[in-house]
């Protein structure tokens, strides 16, 4: 229920509604002296519009500009002094998945990322809010300067609020959901690989603006496509438009991208393209297909065992008719009453080869392959991507082309039959997963064979209800894809009703409570959809972003007071593990989250060994240098100590020469 306003009217909001009614391009948005977006005039634009003559004004250059950009690009390169604490006990095989599920703030999860998996991911798909005026949107801190936003981050937001509610009354605003995605996509792009592509799921509202950004961010030159899936949604009911289609945006990293071989399922049965080939004669007649002779050698390979054919060369009248039209007519072939094609020797073949040479006379559609086919021995031409081309006579005497292929590419730009979110949400609810709109996992599964491959990473930092790790899951079981991994990233957006997509009404399990937000969602479907057949990389491990394990001195020791010096001696916070340091040692020194955790007692004392010996951690105190020795003997590649961990300072000193002379590979590092 709307209040009553108790003011009287803002003419000048009337007025500058008055003139958009007039001039729509002279309607902008700008920030007001409070920081908030609002409807305001385009002056120069104005007046432009009012004179006969140009009007002098700003410089004119193509570009993208809207009120925060600048904001949003400081916000996006601004370090964060946070982490992510791993969490054992949300996780399935923690100890042995490939697959990280990221609790948090997906723009302080790609901050975070940056080193780990900087040019690592093979594809993104997200499924961003679409600034409809019914959704949320991202709110983020603006910074005034990068020395400000560190000391920011490493609080926990004073209001405790990560979400704005983005109104029906705020819904024309485009400005906020820009700075929004901006920033995001700007980092993401660090860690697509040069060979990656990005999915983009987006509607009506945003799409242009969303282009544009792609275009800044990814390069004009990199758009692949933009595709319009059909939502298939119910449309016998009255509406002026019934919108059923919604859009996703390709983009590649660089031109390496490819996509990846898939046939869109609503390609006809007996098309060639469900074939492992194709082929068709390559004679034909045509303005398009000059004539000229060829001579086919021997050994030219022949569809038919044994064939014997006598030339039949016309008269020189059907050559001045061909001469005089530039190609072979109709009409000259029926004068001269040839049968086609045209052997000016016979043609003789024996066990599946040609026995003699024939020089044949036709209309080519592939003169130069067949050239290079003949050159080269017959033998067939590699194309490239699995693809072989090679040439046969037909048991006609027809010269046919084959090309053998690996697999079949055919991507149709409108994406239909691949299932709606009416389905999706009634799959979800038998299993007790509570979702009103989450995406077909057949589309997504179609986007992920289209952008990823074997042995990659696939990136969704709108994770929603988990859609892309149960269309991974699928793939994997089906075997279309192997050794596929996933990383999501989701918002622990509460559920308090107030989204159309928050609407709680299922009983989660018998041995949780009802959800509190939509990342418990989105962990409990993985739980309830990963599976082990075919070995594939099942469960997750959960990771939650928060501030850093390391207290405030450590970021600012100049600000340390006398009374805090103690401070100094334990930098670490009180309430953080082992083995919550040891993720934030991976971070900060780029290695990846998913490798196997072990942990062992060497003298007593426990050691975390990452991936074998790619790693060696140890955060207890007291560490001697019989202990030091006893780790070298194993030769990591890398080994960390707490500062404040050793016996003494001699031991601290001696350490790296310890290491020096029994693993002088071995990186040392302290926290």
């Amino acid at each position: 229920m709307e209040k009553l306003k108790l003011h009287s009217p803002d003419l000048t909001q009337v007025n500058i509604e008055k003139i958009a009614q007039l001039f729509p391009n002279c309607a902008v948005e700008a920030l007001d002296a409070d920081g908030t977006v609002k409807r305001s005039i385009d002056f120069d634009q104005l007046r432009q519009e009012l004179s006969g003559t140009i009007v002098e004004g700003p410089q004119e250059r193509y570009q993208l500009n809207w009120p925060g950009k600048r904001e949003a690009l400081l916000t996006a390169n601004a370090p964060i002094a946070k982490t992510l604490r791993p969490c054992r006990a949300e996780s399935v095989d923690f100890d042995t998945t490939k697959n990280l599920f990221i609790e948090g703030d997906n723009l302080d999860a790609l901050k975070l990322l940056q080193e780990t998996y900087l040019s690592k991911v093979k594809m993104i798909y997200i499924d961003p809010p679409y600034n409809t005026g019914n959704d949320f949107i991202y709110e983020d801190d603006f910074a005034e300067n990068t020395d400000e936003y560190l000391k920011k981050s490493n609080q926990v937001d004073l209001d405790g609020r990560r979400l704005i509610s983005n109104t029906l009354a705020n819904g024309r605003f485009h400005s906020d959901w820009m700075s929004m995605i901006y920033q995001r996509l700007k980092l993401s792009r660090n860690l697509l690989r040069d060979d990656g592509l990005i999915f983009i799921s987006i509607s009506d509202e945003e799409v242009c603006n969303l282009g544009k950004i792609c275009d800044e961010i990814f390069g004009e030159s990199n758009f692949i496509a933009k595709l319009i899936w059909n939502t298939e949604g119910h449309t016998d009911n009255q509406y002026d438009i019934k919108v059923n289609h919604e859009y996703i945006l390709v983009y590649a990293k660089s031109d390496k991208a490819k996509l990846g071989y898939v046939i869109d399922p609503n390609t006809r049965q007996e098309s060639n393209l469900w074939k492992g080939f194709a082929e068709n004669s390559i004679t034909k007649n045509g303005p398009a297909n000059p004539p000229s002779e060829i001579t086919l050698p021997i050994g030219f390979p022949c569809l038919a065992e044994n064939l014997s054919l006598d030339n039949n060369y016309p008269s020189q009248n059907f050559f001045d008719a061909v001469n005089e039209a530039g190609y072979i007519t109709k009409q000259a072939t029926e004068n001269s009453g040839v049968t086609y094609p045209i052997r000016r020797d016979s043609m003789n073949v024996s066990a599946f080869k040609l026995t003699q040479k024939c020089r044949v006379f036709a209309g080519w559609a592939n003169a130069d392959k067949l050239k290079i086919f003949i050159n080269g021995g017959c033998e067939p031409i590699d194309e490239g991507d699995g693809n072989t081309l090679s040439f046969y006579l037909s048991d006609r005497g027809v010269i046919y082309y084959r090309r053998d292929r690996e697999k079949a590419r055919n991507i149709v730009s409108v994406l239909r039959n691949f299932g709606t979110t009416e389905q999706m949400k009634s799959e979800l609810a038998k299993i007790g997963i509570p979702f009103d709109y989450p995406k077909p996992k057949q589309l997504i599964a179609y986007l992920i064979k289209m952008g990823a491959n074997n042995n990659s990473i696939v990136l969704d930092f709108f994770a929603g209800s988990g859609t892309t790790a149960n269309a991974i899951f699928d793939l994997q079981d089906s075997g279309e894809l192997c050794d596929l991994r996933f990383i999501l990233v989701q918002l622990p957006e509460t559920l308090d009703g107030k989204n159309p997509k928050q609407k709680p009404g299922f009983d989660f399990c018998k041995s949780l409570a009802r959800p509190t937000n939509i990342a418990e969602i989105c962990k409990e479907r993985i739980r309830r959809t990963q599976r082990s057949e075919n070995g594939s990389h099942i469960g997750f491990r959960v990771l939650k972003v928060d501030n850093s394990n390391m207290k405030d001195v450590f970021y600012t020791p100049d600000a340390v007071s006398q009374d805090l010096l103690s401070d100094q001696v334990n930098n670490i916070r009180e309430d953080r593990t082992p083995e919550d340091l040891l993720f934030q040692v991976l971070l900060d020194w780029g290695v990846d989250l998913a490798l196997p955790v072990k942990q062992e007692s060497i003298a007593g004392k426990d050691v975390y060994f990452v991936d074998g010996n790619a790693l060696a951690a140890c955060f207890e105190e007291g560490v001697s240098e019989e202990f030091v020795k006893l780790l070298a003997k194993r030769e990591p590649l890398r080994v960390v100590f707490r500062d404040a961990g050793f016996a003494s300072d001699s031991v601290k000193i001696n350490v790296e020469q310890i290491f020096k002379l029994m693993s002088p590979s071995t990186e040392v590092k302290t926290i």
